[in-house]
């Protein structure tokens, strides 16, 4: 299994997330080739702002091991995360993140940077077309059905 197989994983969450109305990001959490969190964005269906993808898996991922640092994990993200899923993945002391598609606008990198945890390494662009054709797709759906 490589990073294509497990950010295919990330897409199915996001393509739930659309599926529910909610911004198609999602997220799955890796340890020892072994996914051990799945989730999407929950910021509608809870009506919490942070209900990020990325917060979701890390919670869930955190819970499976019984311990607050993922030093031995990889996050995929179909999306950059932003500034404060960035704060939470360093926290985390995430090991690895592999990102799909670049978030220009909102993108952690662009704001900060050096959020993440100095150890983090970070493999950019996997599956990067189709990560952001799903976002693409969900957005001009959004706008021609106002």
């Amino acid at each position: 299994m490589d990073d294509s197989y497990f950010m295919k994983q990330a897409l199915q969450e996001a393509q739930k997330a659309a599926d529910s109305g909610e911004v198609p990001v999602g997220a799955v959490v890796v340890c020892k080739d072994r996914i051990i969190a799945r989730a999407h964005n929950l910021t509608e269906t809870l009506n919490d702002v942070t209900a990020h993808a990325e917060m979701q898996a890390i919670t869930a991922a955190a819970n499976h091991i019984g311990a607050k640092y993922l030093n031995e994990c990889t996050l995929y993200v179909t999306v950059e995360p932003c500034v404060m899923c960035a704060g939470a993945i360093a926290w985390a002391q995430t090991k690895r993140l592999v990102i799909g598609a670049r978030d220009e606008k909102r993108g952690y990198q662009r704001y900060a940077p050096n959020a993440l945890h100095p150890k983090t390494e970070v493999t950019d662009g996997v599956m990067a077309d189709g990560c952001a054709t799903l976002m693409k797709t969900f957005f001009a759906k959004r706008r021609h059905s106002c």
